[in-house]
């Protein structure tokens, strides 16, 4: 935050002579623009580096994964309609993954608690 506000801060004392000399053709604005989005480049160009060298680590074993699983996933898509009707998935100590379906009386909507009268009215 720190570099933001010294970035800004020196773009602003940057574009205050540019005033007196504007044969450039660029409005102040567009310096102005130039300048600040410059130094947000310098700024974030290490942490997208290391982005990029964390992609190039990852990429191929994730790669991998996606051929492997990747048909055994589209056929339990296939076959599950109904997403919300099942719990979070549980690892059991010997490493097996279950994915159990919620109780039905979890998934059927409450019975109405209002009681209508032949006459119309609603007892609660």
């Amino acid at each position: 935050m720190k570099h933001l506000i010294a970035i800004c801060a020196l773009s602003a004392a940057l574009i205050t002579p540019a005033h007196a000399e504007e044969d450039t053709g660029k409005s102040l604005m567009e310096q102005g623009a130039e300048l600040f989005f410059e130094g947000l480049r310098q700024e974030m160009g290490p942490a997208l580096e290391d982005l990029q060298g964390l992609a190039d680590q990852l990429g191929p074993a994730m790669q991998s994964f996606i051929e492997e699983m990747g048909p055994a996933l589209a056929e339990l898509g296939a076959e599950i309609k109904d997403w919300s009707a099942y719990e979070a998935p549980e690892i059991l100590p010997n490493g097996d993954i279950i994915i159990r379906k919620k109780p039905i009386e979890d998934l059927q909507d409450p019975p109405d608690q209002t009681e209508e009268d032949p006459d119309g009215a609603t007892e609660i």
